[in-house]
């Protein structure tokens, strides 16, 4: 007897929603969200941010999950530790096809990647390894991958900036410092905000 694991190619979707700002959108803003969230509902923290010419576009994680037991509130994820590998591959092909898509219809001056908490990861990789050109990206309460290489933090976008929040759950105050001291070495701009573990909007409107 013998126990052989295969894999089959299958067709899969990506749900992403929009916000636009005026017309014609000259600054296009991808917003990749964290663990456990709906882009339904992540989007709405953006609903009220005072931009001009702007379009967030908001991908979700291709696995949704019960946040609770068996039934109730549902999350998404972009990956977790099981097959790793193929999970990264499909989020980088999702998102550049979402992009090629996206610019079918708009003709953007200004391209801006915003990765919070875990989508910081998916975003950054996304941006190592796609087809996207990024001017700006905004790595928010979320660490820089490890098997991205050091000397490709920087070359992400033409600008990269790291956002934290002081009372952060997920970010002890003793490492907050070493952290914000090594970023600023390699030329990653801070902003920090008084708050926890969330977007915060003056803050965001203060960045774009």
């Amino acid at each position: 007897m013998s126990s052989v694991e295969g894999k089959i190619a299958i067709p899969s979707s990506l749900r992403y929603r929009k916000i636009q700002s005026g017309d014609p959108v000259k600054h296009l803003v991808y917003v990749l969200h964290g663990y456990g969230q709906l882009v339904e509902y992540f989007s709405k923290k953006f609903e009220g941010i005072p931009a001009t010419d702007v379009l967030f576009v908001f991908p979700e994680g291709r696995h949704r999950f019960y946040l609770r037991g068996t039934s109730g509130r549902v999350g998404a994820s972009w990956m977790t530790k099981e097959w790793r590998e193929e999970d990264i591959r499909l989020n980088i092909l999702s998102l550049d096809l979402l992009h090629t898509e996206i610019l079918k219809s708009y003709a953007p001056e200004k391209i801006t990647v915003i990765g919070f908490s875990q989508g910081g990861a998916t975003a950054a990789r996304w941006l190592a390894n796609g087809n996207i050109h990024c001017d700006h990206f905004i790595s928010w309460a979320s660490v820089y991958p490890p098997d991205l290489a050091v000397e490709e933090h920087t070359g992400l976008a033409v600008k990269n900036t790291f956002v934290l929040g002081t009372e952060d759950e997920f970010f002890p105050k003793a490492d907050q410092e070493i952290l914000i001291e090594d970023y600023q070495s390699r030329g990653i701009h801070i902003a920090r905000f008084e708050g926890t573990h969330d977007i915060h909007p003056e803050t965001l409107i203060s960045i774009l």
